[in-house]
Parts: C-alpha cells; structure tokens; sequence
C-alpha cells in the first residue's frame, strides 16, 4: 500500500488531520468519505481537490466512498455562507445526484474489487429516522455549547444574518452520516475541504459517544489563487465539469489562462502525474509556464470530457494562428467555431451588400463600418504593408474583387497584423 499521507505532503493537499490517522491508513485498507452537495446538476472546478483526495485515497489501496448529500442538500450547509440557502425539491435534488455519479465515474474506479468506490445517498437512510427518535438517540449525544464552538456556527452568529435552527442542526446531521457508515461499512475516516473540519470532527464525536468506536479525519487546504482569492471562477461564475453548462472549449481555456504564480500547486493538485514526473516537467519547461499550462489543460480536459473533445477543442483553439486554420474551420461543430472567435470582434454583413462592393479597400473600410480600419487610405497603407489577410491568404492589391471563398458559406476571417481578427457573418 502506498503512504496515502505522505502523497498528500508532497502535493501540498494536507492541511489537518486527526492524531494517528496516518498510523490507522498505513495498518490496513480503511474505507473513507468525503460528501458532495447535490444542489446543482453538475460539480465545478472548486469540488476537484477533494475529488482529487478520493482518487490518491484509492490509489494508495483504501476504500473510497463518495456520499450525496439527497437529504442534507435540502437544509444546506452554513459553513463558508453567510446567508440561508434555498431549498430545493425531491426531484431536482435525485437528477443532480444521478448527474454527479456520472462524473465521479471519471475518476473513481467503482469495479476495482475490494476497495471499489461506491456511492451512497443520506436520503436512504434519514428518510426512516423518526423526528423524536433523532433527538432522542442523537441530539442528546451532543450539547449546545459543543456545537456552538464550531467556526460555521460562529461566523454566522457574528458576521452573517444569524442561524437557523434548520443550518445549526446541520452538524448534527453530516455527523450522523459519518455514524451510519462507521456503523454500516466500518468507514473509520472523513474528509473534506478544510472549512469541513467542524462538521467532521462533530461525526467523529458522534462515533465516541455513542459507540465509543474510534474514528478519524483529515482535511485538504481550501485552494486559493497567487492573488488570496477563491480558486474555481471564471469571469462567467463556476467552471462545470458538465460539458452542457461548461464547454469543452472553455473549460481547456481556463487552464490555459491562470497565473502562472498557480502552477505548480495546480499541478501537484490535479495532476495524476508522479512526483519525478511533475518536478521533471516543471525542470524542461521552467521558462515556458505556457508548455505546463498546455500540460494541465489536455490531462485535465480529456479525463473530463474524452480524447476526441480534447483533439477537437486544441485545435479550435489554434485556430487563429494555426497554417491548417482553414481546414479546421471547415471541420469543425460550428458552435465550437464561434467559441474559438468568442474574443474577436465579429461583424454581421449582408450578402446584398457585399455584392456590391467595388474592392477591398472599401470592403475593410466603409462596408464594415470602419470597424476593421478607419480609411480606405488606412487599408492600402496597411496591405503596402503585408498586414491584411482574408481568410489567411495575404491582400496584395488594394484593388483586388472581393470574390473570396466564403467559409462554411457564411463567414470571412479578415486579420490586420499578426493578432487582430475579425470575424465577419454574412447572412
């Protein structure tokens, strides 16, 4: 069995942990959770780390079980919120739960015999427990003051819009979680971002006090950003791993686009590579941030979304400057095509319109609003000047017909210098 533990050091994803839960993982195979909670249809960027705990957590010979919180999901964790959370129904709750089994599937190994991954849900078991005979058998395990220390708890109290009794219940259900599967599947471990110790640390109390049965708990640094911010955000909200609320392409994007401060923490985060690989890749590329990032964003992109979205989104993404762009626009999904110009100024021209233009020069000049050059005396400087080019062919002649190729039958790419394209949609 691999050191669980010592994996976790090396990639800076420990930040806390009960005493001799490293004696218990390396004594023998230990089952183990982390929680998800089910109130969107997809998880995000910002739930890969702890994802990334289960997946070394298997690796190092453990047992991993991922539970979806069907029946905590309707309360709401206050840990991190400032704010009551909206409930959701039965229904939406059970399809976004099948939907994050679908992408854990990805990354957890759930035939892989004795510590196969499984999946369970909090609903199956608190949809029986009778409202008194919680209090009874539960609640009285633990008192006010305990759970009244807990920072979730007292960041709502003192900085927030207060607590219900619904939100401060809540520890006392994620801790009964952890009872139900220490009792039900000897899990002897929780873990979790490590804005989750207050609530593990309660199950694990819980596991004292009623069974006097020992557990333990561990939990991953929040990520943040080189700047302290949450990391996980793009400029749009959440990076989805579901390819319908986060494309492909956008997802491989954002790779491409954080700090260069980031990345070696995101590699030793989400990289499946070894220690001697990572620190052998940062050595070759240590003056090129932009070859790791590639790295990171094509490792990333076809665990999630496949090898045949990763080959179509790389070379959508070169398409700007790429010698094959043509043959690429041709083939490519069209709405991946517009994704690749997402950036670039577009224009809309009408087919009647540019019949009817003489040349060139007025074609990237008054026809397109002065949008792509101000004059016609601008754009025959700019092609004396080898600037311009119409769908990656060079403009030679200021007076050259307008009787180019239209891409797709509806779009000309029309580029003033090296970096500045224009998109142009005739309808």
């Amino acid at each position: 069995m691999k050191n669980f533990v010592e994996e976790l050091r090396w990639r800076g994803m420990l930040h806390d942990m009960m005493p001799e839960t490293e004696a218990q993982l390396q004594k023998e195979m230990t089952a183990g959770y982390i929680g998800f909670d089910p109130t969107a249809a997809s998880l995000h960027i910002g739930n890969l780390a702890t994802i990334m705990l289960l997946v070394h957590f298997q690796k190092a010979g453990h047992k991993p079980f991922a539970l979806v919180g069907g029946a905590t999901g309707m309360i709401g964790d206050p840990s991190g919120k400032s704010a009551e959370r909206q409930f959701l129904s039965v229904e939406t709750l059970q399809h976004n739960q099948a939907c994050i089994k679908q992408q854990l599937e990805k990354f957890l190994d759930f035939d892989a015999g004795a510590n196969a991954a499984e999946m369970v849900n909090n609903y199956d078991w608190f949809q029986e427990i009778k409202f008194l005979d919680f209090l009874r058998d539960v609640g009285k395990r633990l008192t006010v003051n305990y759970m009244m220390a807990k920072d979730s708890v007292k960041n709502r109290l003192t900085e927030g819009s207060g607590i219900s009794f619904t939100e401060f219940s809540y520890q006392l259900l994620q801790g009964y979680d952890f009872y139900h599967l220490y009792k039900h599947h000897n899990c002897k471990l929780q873990m979790g971002g490590s804005d989750q110790w207050g609530n593990i640390t309660t199950g694990t109390e819980l596991i004292r006090r009623i069974d006097e049965g020992k557990a333990y708990a561990l939990t991953c640094p929040l990520l943040t950003k080189a700047d302290g911010t949450k990391f996980g955000k793009s400029e749009q909200g959440n990076v989805w791993l579901d390819a319908s609320m986060t494309s492909p392409y956008k997802f491989y994007q954002f790779w491409l686009n954080v700090d260069d401060k980031d990345l070696g923490k995101l590699l030793r985060v989400f990289s499946l590579k070894e220690k001697e690989a990572i620190e052998a890749l940062e050595t070759e590329n240590s003056t090129n941030p932009n070859a790791l990032k590639r790295a990171l964003a094509e490792e990333l992109t076809a665990r999630i979304h496949g090898e045949e979205n990763l080959a179509a989104v790389v070379k959508a993404s070169s398409i700007l400057f790429s010698k094959d762009a043509l043959d690429t626009i041709k083939t490519i999904d069209e709405a991946l095509l517009l994704e690749a110009f997402d950036e670039v100024p577009q224009i809309e021209l009408s087919k009647s319109v540019l019949q009817n233009v003489e040349n060139i020069t007025d074609f990237l000049s008054s026809t397109t609003q002065n949008l792509i050059f101000s004059s016609k005396g601008e754009v025959r400087r700019a092609i004396q000047n080898n600037a311009v080019s119409i769908n990656k062919v060079k403009v030679k002649d200021p007076n050259q017909a307008v009787d180019f190729e239209l891409l797709r039958d509806k779009y000309i790419i029309a580029q003033n210098g090296k970096r500045k394209h224009y998109l142009i949609k005739v309808v």
